[in-house]
């Protein structure tokens, strides 16, 4: 049974002792490289000295043009090879070793790192324990002159011949903030790093190769993926190695991230930050949004709820086939449906998505587009006169697809018709995608909040109760974490339900739909001018509010002034009052001593 994971949180496996266990899981070394050839020497002979053993072992090292070529040293671990690739660029050179590797798990690791001896056995018994993890070992920097090959091959301790050494800095610091990386598990895919990172090897193949058109931030851009697959990713302290000298980054950050923000910005929905352009589109949406028909049940009836299962990677040829023609007639219904139900129904929905608080969004139309064919001669009575206006509609929307089949969870969909390349069965698929059905209108800012819903609880799957009716059933939009439901289809038990993976392993909400504001029916658009005028009527607003609040704080001050005159007049008239009083007792006993002595004299004539 293959252990259950919660979020990104690792520390419920327990992987065997070093030396204290039997492993199983072959494990390919890519070592791609350019020049370098006394470094090279150095990486191999670390591995030849691995404990990890070597018949389950291969090292692949990837030549990417150097000039002299390369060639494998007297010291290096039996299984070890060379590959050629002739094309410059280090996907490219990553992508040829991926294609060579035969190992249940890939790891990567860099021509200038060169690995403390436990350290493939402190990556392998992580994969033992699961089969869906990517593990990172520690580097450290080290600027110490070079040994030569049999001294470390020989050594017991690195740390011997390369300290003093630098710490990888922001990793150490991501791992300590994060509760290694158990407390922000959004963030986790920043782990993979490819100087010493190890990944199994059917992940990789879910996530597929590395990105060739990167220039920078490949290895980010292919961890993003591999947490779209399903990946936990796991800091390993106990894999040690050695950086021999600087990384590239370490010289040049700031024109480093320049170049790299440039590009990751288009394919990393997660980092927001690169995202703050109100209005522009982007290669991998943060959200995408299925229009299915209206008045189907959203799983609670899942559109191809057991085929869609069954062919979600699991490798089993008859379900995954079975999947397919059910995804495809339930496309056709779902056409069909469209149909009926109508361009009106679908318009109000699309419209709103598109007119929605969230511009970083895809619109997903699935139906049976290959079949529909417009009427010439008498349009009105054409039959598919629906599904073509909601074509003809939405054709040149960029935002906008179309689709045969409604998406499978947790994979991208396959646009209708394909690019020059096919279709796009690899594609990214968004973190999250929306099910929801035509005619049921969100608010302007009800996807936002599902969003930031979904993220603050870190659940797999929010469920949006649209209405609940004893002839239609229940119909409800479902909000899909992509990472959950693939992770839910790698540990999906036999006659499982896929939601109940997903409940388990990242958890299901379930909210009311009127309260985020979706509605079945149609409503005015505010538009673009419209939120242009309310935020221009708003600044105008903030700007009197604060002149006023600025003329109230000068009559407050001015009140201030003239209370500290009253309290100074005061103390002046209390001064007063009391010299007065002063005065008035000198008097009272000048009158007193007078009268009395007037008394005296009085009683004496009597006398």
């Amino acid at each position: 049974m293959t252990a259950r994971i919660t979020g990104n949180d690792y520390r419920g496996l327990t992987p065997p002792e070093l030396g204290a266990w039997t492993p199983s899981l072959r494990v390919s070394v890519v070592v791609p490289a350019y020049g370098g050839q006394d470094k090279l020497d150095l990486v191999l002979a670390g591995l030849a000295a691995q404990t990890y053993p070597g018949a389950l072992t291969e090292v692949i090292v990837v030549d990417n043009g150097s000039e002299p070529p390369l060639r494998l040293p007297e010291i290096r671990p039996a299984g070890t090879r060379i590959v050629l690739c002739p094309t410059p660029g280090r996907a490219h050179a990553r992508n040829a070793g991926l294609g060579a590797a035969t190992g249940d798990v890939v790891h990567w690791l860099d021509s200038d790192v060169v690995l403390d001896r436990r350290s493939i056995e402190a990556h392998m018994r992580w994969h033992h324990a699961a089969p869906y993890l990517a593990v990172t070992g520690y580097l450290r920097f080290t600027s110490a002159e070079l040994p030569d090959p049999e001294v470390v091959a020989a050594t017991d301790d690195l740390a011997e011949l390369f300290e003093p050494a630098e710490p990888h800095a922001w990793l150490v610091d991501l791992v300590e903030r994060t509760g290694g990386l158990t407390d922000n598990p959004h963030r986790a895919f920043s782990l993979h790093v490819g100087g010493a990172t190890s990944v199994n090897a059917a992940l990789l193949a879910q996530a597929g190769p590395m990105d060739a058109e990167l220039i920078l931030g490949q290895d980010t851009e292919m961890g993003y993926r591999l947490a779209q697959a399903g990946a936990v990713f796991v800091p390993e302290p106990l894999a040690r190695a050695f950086h021999l000298g600087p990384t590239m980054r370490m010289r040049d950050k700031a024109p480093i991230d320049r170049v790299s923000h440039a590009f990751v910005a288009d394919r990393i929905p997660s980092y927001r930050w690169l995202r703050a352009h109100p209005a522009r589109q982007w290669k991998v949406p943060y959200l995408e949004v299925v229009v299915e028909p209206a008045g189907r049940p959203g799983r609670q009836a899942r559109p191809g709820q057991r085929g869609q299962e069954d062919s979600q990677g699991q490798g089993q040829g008859q379900g995954q086939e079975q999947g397919r023609r059910q995804g495809r007639r339930q496309g056709q219904e779902q056409g069909q449906e469209q149909g009926r139900h109508g361009y009106d129904e679908v318009r109000a929905t699309v419209d709103a998505v598109l007119a929605g608080t969230v511009p970083d969004v895809a619109v997903v139309i699935p139906g049976p587009w290959d079949r529909i064919r417009a009427e010439g001669r008498a349009p009105l009575k054409n039959p598919d006169l629906e599904p073509v206006l909601i074509r003809g509609h939405y054709a040149h929307e960029g935002r906008v697809r179309f689709a045969l089949d409604a998406p499978r969870p947790a994979r991208a969909a396959v646009p209708y018709p394909a690019g020059e390349d096919g279709p796009p069965e690899t594609g990214v698929a968004p973190p999250y995608r929306l099910r929801l059905p035509a005619g049921w209108v969100p608010g302007e800012d009800s996807l936002a909040r599902l969003l930031d819903l979904a993220r603050d609880e870190e659940c797999g799957l929010v469920s949006v109760l649209l209405s609940e009716d004893s002839g239609e059933g229940i119909v409800a939009a479902r909000l899909e974490r992509t990472a959950a439901f693939a992770r839910a289809a790698i540990v999906l038990r036999e006659e499982e339900d896929l939601d109940d993976a997903v409940e388990d392993t990242f958890g299901v909400l379930w909210v009311d739909g009127e309260t985020y504001g979706f509605l079945p029916e149609a409503r005015p658009l505010g538009g673009r001018r419209g939120a242009y005028r309310a935020r221009t009527e708003a600044q105008a607003e903030i700007a009197r509010l604060t002149k006023e609040t600025e003329r109230l704080r000068a009559q407050v001050t001015r009140w201030r002034d003239e209370a500290g005159r009253w309290r100074k007049s005061a103390v002046e008239l209390r001064r007063e009052v009391g010299g007065l009083r002063k005065e008035l007792a000198a008097a009272r006993k000048i009158v007193q001593y007078g009268l009395l002595s007037s008394v005296k004299r009085a009683i004496t004539r009597r006398k």
